[in-house]
């Protein structure tokens, strides 16, 4: 997926759109977003820091994929930056990543319910994602160093999107609209499986014949355009860049 938006304006409306829908409460939460220079853009803490939901794409850097960090001065690069460039040196598939903490995700794995591809035609993408398996990393840690990045990497494996117990998620993709399109849908899901779980008997995922009827309606319907209704109801709120 392409865009003529600046990576840092990308960066900065993802993270607005994931505090504003709930995945990311305060100043907990980073976007990353692979360049071709051998380094990754991230969101960072400024000196005026005010939470994900007011990022500027002033907050919004330059680090290096391989060396020491080095913001501008003020700035300091997300303590868990070695998910982002463990996830981005093992994967060429990916181009941004996303760590945020859903919590309905959370919730729903730490009471044991498995994000199942309960749901059809209501999010088709998250019934994909379940229906392939959603990993889980077993860890409640800070993901600070990189051997922690690594296990991280090792249970993400090829899938989009891994849930961190008692922690939160990874989800990447070929764009930031992509990797926050992909977290919004994860916590969709999870939010339909607390919700159902309530019941007296678990609902069952859906069944062949039915899963084959449900198209892939393709990234232009189901990232592209999802994202831009995320960016008119920031603008609508008042929070636009």
């Amino acid at each position: 997926m392409t865009s003529t938006s600046a990576p840092q304006e990308l960066i900065a409306l993802g993270c607005r759109i994931l505090a504003f829908r709930g995945l990311a409460a305060d100043i907990l939460g980073h976007i990353s977003l692979r360049r071709d220079d051998g380094a990754l853009y991230v969101r960072c803490r400024g000196p005026h820091e005010r939470g994900l939901l007011l990022t500027e794409p002033s907050d919004v850097h330059p680090i290096p994929l391989d060396s020491e960090p080095a913001p501008p001065d003020g700035y300091r690069a997300p303590n868990e930056l070695p998910i982002h460039r463990e996830i981005l040196r093992a994967r060429p598939d990916v181009e941004a990543v996303v760590h945020v903490h859903p919590p309905h995700v959370v919730a729903a794995d730490l009471a044991g319910l498995p994000l199942r591809p309960i749901v059809g035609a209501y999010d088709i993408p998250a019934m994909r994602m379940a229906l392939d398996g959603i990993p889980v990393y077993p860890r409640a840690v800070l993901v600070t160093r990189a051997d922690l990045g690594q296990e991280v990497v090792a249970a993400l494996a090829d899938r989009p999107v891994a849930i961190l117990r008692g922690h939160g998620i990874v989800a990447t993709g070929d764009s930031v609209q992509q990797a926050v399109v992909r977290a919004l849908s994860v916590e969709s899901l999870a939010i339909m499986t607390l919700r159902s779980a309530a019941g007296p008997t678990l609902p069952s995922p859906l069944p062949p014949q039915d899963i084959a009827e449900l198209p892939d309606l393709g990234g232009g319907f189901n990232d592209t355009l999802v994202w831009k209704s995320h960016v008119a109801a920031l603008e609508h709120a008042g929070l636009g860049l």
